[in-house]
């Protein structure tokens, strides 16, 4: 068993177990996109990022690749690792907007503007579609191409390979496909429709190291 103190509690795991995995068994809630049980782990979106070690050398890591390691201190909801998310949200918003997951995910972290240009390319390239159709479907029908800003999932050459059985389970996993938020100002990144805009939560007044990590929030809830 491997010991590690997670949000200034300490637990114990097994040894293997990944910072998000022994988090979310604690009840530290996480927020991904490219995770998916099931599927390897693939660390894209960078969402789960997570602050460890003592300042001033702490750093941020990806939850979801990085394993739990004796005597590791690690803060799920951190300034820093708030700000970080936030940060990561608007790029995928410029990318997605139309995606209701990241529209969740702009409301339920108080995203209210969106600072980079707006591409609408909807593909975030989390991989989850290339791992599903690999791992799950055992098919490799798709893959990504291209490096850098060229990057992008689809098929050989584009043409619809044999080995594809049309199943759709790339668009059922696809964040991006699977929920379209259909708010009525296209060119508008954020709609915040679903936006508690005035949650009471004490938690980040007293507490700078610690946001709340109560979801659904307790105090939200009672107030609304």
């Amino acid at each position: 068993m491997i010991t590690l103190t997670i949000n200034g509690l300490k637990v114990q795991v097994e040894e293997g177990t990944t910072i998000l995995e022994a988090a979310r068994f604690l009840g530290f809630p996480i927020p991904t996109l490219c995770h998916q049980e099931g599927l390897s782990p693939y660390g894209a979106c960078r969402l789960c990022v997570v602050e460890i070690g003592e300042e001033p050398k702490s750093k941020l890591v990806s939850s979801c690749t990085y394993p739990a390691e004796e005597g590791l201190v690690v803060r799920t909801g951190s300034k820093r690792v708030v700000n970080a998310r936030k940060m990561i949200i608007e790029l995928l918003l410029a990318s997605c907007p139309q995606s209701k997951t990241i529209q969740d995910l702009a409301s339920a972290y108080g995203v209210r503007r969106q600072r980079f240009r707006q591409e609408h390319e909807d593909c975030i390239l989390c991989g989850l579609c290339v791992r599903m159709c690999s791992e799950q479907m055992m098919a490799k029908a798709i893959g990504f191409r291209g490096r850098g800003k060229e990057r992008s999932v689809g098929t050989p050459f584009d043409v619809q390979p044999d080995v594809c059985r049309l199943c759709g389970g790339c668009m059922y996993i696809c964040p991006a496909c699977s929920l379209r938020c259909t708010y009525n100002e296209p060119d508008k990144a954020i709609c915040n429709a679903c936006a508690n805009l005035n949650p009471p939560c004490i938690q980040k007044e007293r507490f700078n190291d610690l946001m709340c990590y109560m979801s659904p929030c307790v105090a939200c809830e009672i107030d609304h």
